[in-house]
C-alpha cells in the first residue's frame, strides 16, 4: 500500500513550518509543502494537475493572505487567496478523494461578545481580511461538505513573522513599549495547532464541521507583551494603552476568545494553557 500523501500549502508560513517540523514523527505519512511558486493555488487547472500527479490523501491548507491592514486596500488579492483558493483546493479534494482542512480565523467574528464565541455563533467580520477568510469557509463547504474548517487566533511560532518575535526584538532596541490592552484573546503557539492537526488525521475519526482551536487562558496584548518580556527577562517598559491610541487601516475585534470545547471533546485533544506554550516557542527562539 502506498504512502498516504498530505499537501501542506503555505509550507512556509508558520503553521506550514510546524507542520513540516512534525514529518519525522509521522513517517507513515509523505508531506509535501508547497509555495505560491511550486502551486499556484489560485489556478484551478494548476491544481487539478497537482492533485492528479500527486494523489494527496489529506490536503491541509495553511496558505493565506494574512497581511489585515493591506487588505483594506489590496482587496482583490486578499480574495484571490483566502477565497477563492480555497474554494479551489476543497473542489480538488472532492474530485481526487481527499481530506480538506482549511485553517480559518477568529476575524470571522465581530469582536462585540462577552463570552468565548462558539462555532455556531453569527458571523460578521469587520475588515476584509476576515470578509475574506469568511469566503473561504463558505467556499469550502460548498465545495467540498466534508471539510474540516478550523479558526485560530493570535498565532505565533519560532518561524516567520509574528507579535513574539517582534516583541522581542522591539524590547531589545528600546527602553519602552506602548501596547494595547484592550482586546482581548488567547494566543495560538503554531506548534501546538500542527500538532492537533496531525492528530486528528492520524486518529482515524474524522468529522467534517468547523472547529475552533487556540491555546487555553485569557490575556490581552498587553499581558502577552509582559509574559514575553518577564520570561526573556528584558529589562524595556510595557505600557497599556486603549486601541483608539494605536490607530490602524483594518479595524481589529476587541474581543477574540474562542471556545474550544467542541475540538478537544470530538478529537479527543489536549490543549496547553498560553504561558507553558510561550515558555516553549521563547526557549526555541533562544536555541536558535
Amino acid at each position: 500500500m502506498s504512502t498516504p500523501v498530505i499537501l501542506i500549502t503555505g509550507a512556509n508560513g508558520q503553521l506550514g513550518s510546524e507542520l513540516r517540523a512534525l514529518q519525522l514523527k509521522y513517517p507513515a505519512y509523505h508531506f509535501i509543502g508547497t509555495d505560491r511558486n511550486e502551486l499556484p493555488i489560485q489556478d484551478a487547472a494548476a491544481v487539478q494537475r497537482w492533485f492528479a500527479e500527486h494523489k494527496p490523501a489529506f490536503c491541509i491548507n495553511a496558505a493565506a493572505y494574512t497581511a489585515v491592514d493591506k487588505a483594506e486596500t489590496n482587496e482583490a488579492d486578499a480574495y484571490d487567496i483566502n477565497a477563492s483558493a480555497t474554494g479551489i483546493l476543497a473542489a480538488a479534494c472532492a474530485a481526487h478523494g481527499a481530506k480538506f482542512i482549511h485553517v480559518s480565523t477568529d476575524y470571522v467574528f465581530n469582536g462585540s461578545s462577552a463570552d468565548p464565541y462558539t462555532e455556531d455563533q453569527p458571523t460578521d467580520p469587520i475588515n476584509v481580511y476576515g470578509a475574506s477568510k469568511l469566503k473561504g469557509e463558505e467556499l469550502a463547504i460548498q465545495q467540498h461538505a466534508d471539510s474540516i474548517i478550523i479558526r485560530t487566533a493570535w498565532v505565533y511560532s519560532e518561524f516567520g513573522n509574528n507579535f513574539v518575535k517582534t516583541m522581542l526584538r522591539l524590547m531589545k532596541e528600546r527602553e519602552s513599549l506602548n501596547v494595547v490592552s484592550d482586546q482581548v484573546g488567547a494566543p495560538t503557539y503554531a506548534a501546538d495547532l500542527a500538532a492537533a492537526i496531525m492528530q486528528i488525521i492520524d486518529g482515524g475519526k474524522w468529522q467534517a464541521g468547523i472547529y475552533h482551536y487556540s491555546n487555553q487562558g485569557r490575556i490581552s496584548w498587553y499581558d502577552f507583551a509582559v509574559a514575553i518580556r518577564d520570561l526573556s527577562g528584558l529589562p524595556c517598559a510595557v505600557n497599556p494603552i486603549p486601541s483608539a491610541q494605536y490607530p490602524t487601516p483594518a479595524r481589529r475585534p476587541s474581543f477574540s476568545l474562542l471556545d474550544t470545547n467542541k475540538i478537544r471533546n470530538t478529537f479527543n485533544l489536549s490543549i496547553p494553557q498560553w504561558e507553558s506554550s510561550l515558555k516553549v516557542c521563547l526557549h526555541q527562539l533562544n536555541q536558535g
